[in-house]
């Protein structure tokens, strides 16, 4: 490592000596400036790894007025949805060098979420990404008026608060008009919690199908997401099993559904088609392999991010965006056996 004076950090100065370059080259560099050329770049990125330098981002907030740094409120992490989300939106905020500050709500209420924000501006985050799945939340943000931009992750946003969300009603549609495609006349579903937007939704997408066909939609039973509530509720249905197949709210659940009717005896596809919703990166390995909708938490964490430095850079209005699901096709769904 090159010398540079006694007790002290490398400063941008001593990255311009050793470069060759002005400071102000040396800065268009750090900050990812277009208008470098590729030479000048590696010779400043090959000082800025001989000095071990690192970007004073106290001295820089003081001339921006600006922290880099998010504020992500976030809830029931323990759930694969919210979990990756988290990690979606921390990687595009750090791909944009921004630094991130995580508040876990052990509860979802307006103190907590109060609270919470309060927190964030007293770190004057640039912005703050809302992770909180319930359905009261976004009125919860509309009456705080806060000064930095807002973005409501899995929300469509207002007036007053941006959004990105992954469209879970289009989800639940691409998973039952495939199950009515196969030829499915009894479709029932296993819900997620009424009071997390998702699980609404979801459920949303599929009474509409079954409404669009002429189908019956009684055939609804709650859960609350966990591997545990599927197969309880699988082994209840086992017992005198009248859908021919079943849309369940996510992955956890249709793993517990499918231990529980292979206990019983009851075989997925032959008597009864099984399709969840996450996809997450076990569901190809479940027996069968799950037949399921996908969510791009990556990209929905990116869209979060854009919307986020629009704002944070000119101001701009709030606004929403939606990433499209995918529906991943498996093992687990096939036509109804015939009677």
């Amino acid at each position: 490592m090159a010398n540079t004076s006694k007790g002290r950090m490398p400063r941008l100065e001593d990255v311009a000596k050793v470069a060759g370059v002005s400071h102000q080259t040396v800065s268009r560099v750090v900050n990812h400036h277009p208008n470098v050329s590729k030479a000048t770049r590696e010779k400043v990125e090959a000082a800025i790894a001989e000095l071990g330098y690192r970007r004073n981002t106290a001295a820089r907030s003081l001339v921006t007025r600006r922290s880099q740094t998010i504020g992500v409120l976030a809830s029931e992490l323990s759930q694969y949805g919210p979990a990756n989300t988290l990690l979606g939106v921390e990687h595009a905020a750090r791909n944009a060098g921004y630094f991130v500050s995580i508040a876990a709500l052990r509860e979802v209420s307006r103190e907590a979420i109060s609270d919470a924000v309060g927190h964030f501006m007293d770190q004057a985050v640039d912005g703050i990404a809302v992770l909180v799945p319930h359905a009261d939340t976004l009125a919860v943000l509309e009456q705080m008026n806060l000064p930095v931009p807002v973005v409501a992750v899995g929300s469509a946003g207002s007036a007053k608060v941006s959004g990105a969300m992954v469209d879970q009603r289009a989800g639940a549609r691409l998973a039952v008009e495939h199950l009515v495609g196969e030829g499915h006349r009894q479709i029932g579903h296993i819900a997620g919690p009424p009071d997390w937007t998702d699980g609404a939704e979801r459920a949303e997408g599929w009474r509409a199908v079954l409404r669009e066909a002429g189908l019956d939609e009684s055939l609804l039973v709650e859960g609350d997401w966990s591997a545990g509530s599927g197969y309880a509720i699988g082994r209840r249905l086992a017992s005198g099993l009248t859908a021919t197949a079943i849309f369940v709210g996510n992955d956890q659940m249709a793993l517990g559904l499918l231990r529980a009717f292979t206990e019983a005896g009851v075989k997925v596809p032959d008597d009864v088609s099984v399709v969840g919703f996450d996809d997450q990166p076990e569901a190809g390995y479940f027996t069968p392999p799950l037949t399921t909708v996908r969510q791009d938490f990556e990209e929905l964490g990116r869209r979060c991010m854009d919307i986020m430095l629009e704002e944070i850079e000119s101001g701009a209005a709030v606004s929403s965006t939606v990433v499209p699901p995918q529906l991943v096709l498996r093992a687990s769904t096939a036509s109804p056996a015939s009677p």
